[in-house]
């Protein structure tokens, strides 16, 4: 049995095994000797990291382990103190993913490969519609879908909050169409070149267009509740700008 490297004993009993359905709050007091009022503190704590799920007529049930919330937890208060966490932390997520790169391109299927290009359509005809939409769904899918073999859950749930707080400071909201059309030619050269097998030539293309990101045009980003002090760095205006308001949920 793990040593007790918590001061909440519920997360220590969900660490040591845990049934998947956890038992009522006053059967698992008595269980535990923990305090009611201090049981519940300690179950929102658990809720807040993704450690157990609660539903009305389900009751507590306690989840695969998964990095995520705490990633998205932590970084989403370093974001309301300051925007500038965010490029701190899109820094993290550049490296990351570079670092990745080879390792998870390697492990994709052919089925992977074929969802990516699935991706890239649903991408392109978004872009090439007479009513233009911005495809963030795809977009966000598309750099996860690529890391998804991964058997790190550290990585990925670094890479899945990264997305959380691009949409969090509002950059799923706005885009030149030009900075669309550029961003989307990198992630097609990406695609084809990791179902080629050709995986240099993708981790360049995956090198430059992240370069791109801080070259976006601040223009069609303003007034659409992204935060400010994120956009400060991008000074190019926009002549023509693509809303997400019109992106498919």
């Amino acid at each position: 049995m793990a040593r007790n490297m918590s001061s909440s004993e519920l997360i220590h009993y969900l660490a040591t095994g845990a049934p998947e359905r956890i038992p009522p709050l006053n059967e698992l007091s008595q269980e535990l000797g923990v305090s009611l009022p201090r049981l519940r503190e300690q179950l929102e704590v658990a809720r807040a990291l993704g450690f157990v799920e609660v539903r009305p007529r389900t009751g507590i049930r306690r989840l695969p382990f998964a990095f995520t919330p705490a990633v998205w937890q932590s970084l989403s208060y370093a974001i309301a103190i300051d925007d500038a966490y965010f490029d701190a932390f899109s820094e993290l997520r550049n490296h990351l993913e570079s670092a990745c790169w080879y390792e998870a391109a390697a492990l994709l299927t052919p089925e992977d490969h074929r969802e990516l290009q699935r991706l890239m359509a649903r991408a392109w005809e978004k872009l090439r519609s007479p009513q233009v939409k911005i495809p963030h769904a795809e977009h966000r899918q598309l750099h996860l879908c690529i890391y998804h073999r991964l058997d790190n859950p550290f990585v990925l749930g670094i890479l899945e909050a990264y997305w959380n707080a691009y949409e969090a400071v509002g950059l799923n909201m706005h885009a030149e169409y030009d900075y669309l059309q550029q961003v989307w030619s990198y992630h097609q050269q990406m695609v084809d070149a990791i179902c080629r097998g050709d995986l240099d030539a993708g981790y360049q293309a995956l090198v430059e267009h992240k370069d791109l990101l801080y070259h976006r045009p601040v223009a069609v980003l303003m007034g659409n509740g992204a935060n400010s002090k994120v956009l400060e760095q991008y000074p190019h205006p926009s002549t023509k700008t693509v809303s997400g308001n019109a992106e498919e949920k």
